[in-house]
């Protein structure tokens, strides 16, 4: 195996500072200077790789197809090449791609892991497809190049706000959820957390409740409630975690028979829909009392109790209507519907101490 392989490859001016080329390469060439990094944790809880698992029937439809005589691929794949990659000008537009592989292979691939997977499975070594690159400085930049890429594409979303927490730059309808991605990701793996373990992200499919909704639960908070208050930049992980942790605390306190053990289909407790509504119960509760320790929101949600249908029965709402308990669905009109009703029972709760505030 060579120590590093060259492709002659056609320049593109974009964005200032970006090094962007395409070039036509073999399948083998590609697998051997470039991985397929999968999304994953190692045995800290510290973040790796991309990209998301296989879909063997997407390869085997595209490898069927690639097996005729007159198939073609014009589709290229996006890889990223971290910092060892050379471009070295030829002639106007074209360069000298030299990447070295003496000590690992340098590239990722962003997009087309389907097809390139599909292509490495054919008996074909002198098929070649397009390769579209980009020379990144740093995996911060390798892994912004992805969300940006794959974000308008049929991906996971929680593959993509998983992969938020450490990426600048992003535009606006991202970056405003990656603090909410940041939070998430702390409260489904500090030791301390009450929702340690039990949020489903793409690295952690065991998990029950919906990474979204928390999301959610969060970003409303920071749009107009006890976040939004909390002013200082410094401070403010520190205070949205013990915000969550206890209020969710003290929810498993109040309902333990819809908490634990079960999942959105035997608890809407722990469904999208109650998550998100009990969010805006925690909102309630805080904007009476000011305060965020967990007995003063056991205290506040005690009164829900007797008029709760979390895993049977059915929610007997203010307007004199009713709904079978499993009906409730993940819906903006039902969550709204649903946090209505919840939020003018807490109402009753009595009035809590003062806040309890972090600066």
């Amino acid at each position: 195996m060579p120590k590093q392989y060259k492709f002659l490859a056609l320049g593109a001016h974009q964005a200032r500072g970006a090094r962007v080329f395409t070039f036509a390469a073999r399948v083998a060439d590609i697998l051997a200077t470039c991985e397929i990094s999968r999304l994953g944790r190692d045995k800290n809880g510290e973040l790796f790789g991309f990209q998301r698992p296989q879909v063997s029937k997407h390869i085997h439809e595209i490898r069927d197809y690639l097996e005729q005589p007159g198939a073609v691929l014009p589709n290229a794949i996006v890889v990223g090449f971290l910092g060892r990659v050379q471009a070295r000008p030829v002639r106007d537009g074209l360069f000298e791609l030299t990447v070295p592989v003496a000590h690992g292979k340098p590239g990722f691939v962003v997009d087309g892991q389907q097809r390139l997977t599909a292509l490495s499975e054919l008996k074909r070594e002198d098929f070649e497809i397009f390769v579209s690159c980009v020379l990144c400085e740093n995996e911060e930049e390798l892994r912004r190049q992805f969300i940006l890429i794959n974000n308008t594409r049929p991906l996971p979303k929680s593959l993509i706000y998983e992969l938020l927490p450490g990426v600048s730059a992003l535009p606006k309808r991202l970056s405003s959820r990656a603090f909410a991605a940041e939070l998430t990701e702390r409260m489904n793996h500090e030791p301390t957390s009450t929702l340690r373990g039990l949020i489903y992200t793409h690295t952690n499919p065991s998990g029950i409740i919906k990474d979204t909704s928390i999301q959610k639960v969060i970003m409303n908070s920071a749009d107009g409630g006890a976040l939004r208050d909390h002013a200082s930049a410094r401070t403010k992980l520190t205070f949205a975690f013990e915000l969550l942790n206890n209020f969710y605390g003290a929810v498993s306190d109040v309902f333990p028979d819809a908490w634990h053990g079960q999942t959105p289909r035997t608890s809407r407790l722990v469904h999208g829909a109650g998550v998100i509504a009990m969010g805006y119960v925690m909102e309630s509760i805080y904007s009476r009392t000011r305060t965020i320790d967990r007995a003063s929101f056991v205290r506040g949600i005690r009164p829900l109790v007797p008029h709760v249908a979390w895993t049977s029965g059915r929610w007997k709402f203010g307007d004199g209507s009713a709904l079978k308990w499993s009906e409730v669905e993940n819906t903006s009109r039902q969550i709204q519907r649903l946090a209505l009703h919840l939020v003018s029972l807490a109402k009753r709760a009595p009035a809590g101490t003062q806040a309890k505030r972090l600066s």
